[in-house]
């Protein structure tokens, strides 16, 4: 690649398909199972941490037979991980993708004494998943039952409560959205590593709370990505519609859009640079997609078609993994 291809930044939002949702849950009120959410536009509408995502990511990574130094714990009192050492983004994708920091002084000196630093920011930055729809105050009930001493069981016997319960669980039927980002100087050092994440996120599962009780995948149904050397990504990345629809590209609302051909006067924002993939192609009117095809843009039908095309263009010439 030449010095001006290395400068280039990936900025993509991934739409999912819309389901039942109460898969991420945050503080309980008594019985009462919270999702957690934020404000916008006067109304509540759930949301999804980056953490719960990039723990699923680095599950899927696993999968994909990419070697991994953190793998979670299921079997203590308390959320705990094991780390197989010290971490190590020369030697494990986790930690050069997603970063870390040993805080403890000791382990701090042991690790330079390797020449290792302790600390490691994170080349994947993502921000909340949010709701498309709003939270409406909907939920669910179920009963939790009493576990009951019977002459079976009299010596084996064990209980969590003293009665059965009546379980209360807010759920939404919504998408999520989330954005994105990634610095082509930063993921050139391992570029399959990087493959492999694209990969990923293109087939992103068990992102769930509830000790991962719910189903809800978080596999693209669109996604709207930029490639560019700029270093923001110049549109509204929380930009899908209720109805799947991303005014600013796709062009559902004329007086938003804002692609077009790169020696256009008056284009705002250089089709060539944009990849669109998914269901926003999939139901794109012939006149729209000659639209856009003439301004250049990347269209896709397939969501991990994109990913794998966009990768040979961000990375060159790394090789695609497999899954396990």
């Amino acid at each position: 690649m030449t010095e001006s291809q290395t400068k280039l930044n990936l900025f993509c939002t991934v739409l999912t398909y819309p389901a039942p949702s109460g898969n991420y849950r945050g503080e309980s009120e008594e019985n009462r199972t919270v999702l957690q959410k934020i404000i916008k536009q006067g109304q509540k509408y759930a949301v999804i941490s980056p953490e719960s995502m990039r723990n699923a990511l680095r599950e899927t990574l696993i999968l994909l037979n990419q070697p991994n130094n953190r793998t979670r714990i299921h079997d203590e009192d308390q959320l705990a991980v094991e780390f197989k050492e010290y971490p190590n983004s020369e030697k494990y994708a986790d930690d050069f993708l997603f970063g870390y920091m040993v805080a403890q002084t000791n382990d701090v000196k042991a690790m330079r004494k390797l020449n290792l630093p302790p600390k490691r920011d994170s080349i994947f930055r993502c921000n909340l998943a949010v709701a498309l729809s709003p939270y409406k105050y909907d939920a669910v009930f179920h009963q939790s039952p009493l576990n009951a001493k019977t002459k079976n069981n009299e010596k084996t016997y064990w209980k969590n409560a003293s009665t059965s319960a009546l379980l209360h669980r807010e759920v939404t039927h919504t998408a999520f959205q989330y954005p994105f980002a990634l610095s082509q100087r930063d993921c050139l050092e391992k570029p399959e590593w990087v493959r492999a994440l694209l990969q990923a996120i293109a087939q992103l599962n068990g992102v769930a709370g509830g000790h991962a009780r719910a189903y809800y995948e978080f596999a693209p149904r669109s996604v709207v990505a930029r490639l560019t050397p700029k270093l923001v990504a110049g549109y509204k990345t929380y930009g899908f519609e209720e109805d799947g629809s991303f005014p600013e590209v796709d062009g559902s609302d004329p007086k938003l859009y804002r692609l077009g051909k790169r020696d256009d006067k008056d284009c705002d924002l250089p089709g060539d640079e944009f990849w669109i993939g998914g269901e926003i192609v999939r139901q794109m009117e012939e006149q729209e997609l000659s639209r856009l095809t003439d301004a250049g843009v990347h269209l896709f039908k397939n969501p991990e078609q994109l990913f794998d095309a966009i990768a040979d263009q961000f990375l060159g010439g790394a090789k695609s993994v497999s899954a396990a």
